[in-house]
């Protein structure tokens, strides 16, 4: 049974940094593609980060400079460190595992994170 169990969501004041992770189960975790989702209110899902297996990495445009994901494959981990986070960052964020061929995704249940004074 495959499992991603994200932690790490929190408030937190505008300028301030959050570090997610997401521990993954029952997948061959180091060929795997891991993500970074997020969700905010009444607007759609959209692609944060993602990390391939090669530790290729790939970034929305509006957190560049300010994320960073990374993976930790002896602990089957993904990793997402935000820093000087916006009120704009507030959404619930999901963990993604996307296997190499062709098969479905993974998603985890998400973890909120409100950026708020």
């Amino acid at each position: 049974q495959v499992q991603l169990v994200e932690s790490g969501g929190a408030l937190v004041q505008p300028g301030g940094s959050l570090r997610l992770s997401c521990a993954a189960s029952g997948i061959t975790f180091s060929i795997y593609t891991m993500g970074w989702f997020r969700q905010a209110p009444e607007k759609p899902r959209e692609l944060v980060a993602s990390i391939t297996a090669g530790r290729s990495t790939n970034y929305l445009h509006s957190v560049q400079g300010r994320f960073t994901i990374s993976r930790d494959d002896a602990k089957n981990t993904v990793y997402l460190q935000m820093n000087s986070l916006k009120p704009e960052d507030t959404a619930v964020y999901y963990c993604v595992a996307r296997p190499p061929t062709v098969g479905n995704d993974y998603w985890g249940q998400g973890t909120q994170v409100t950026v708020s004074s």
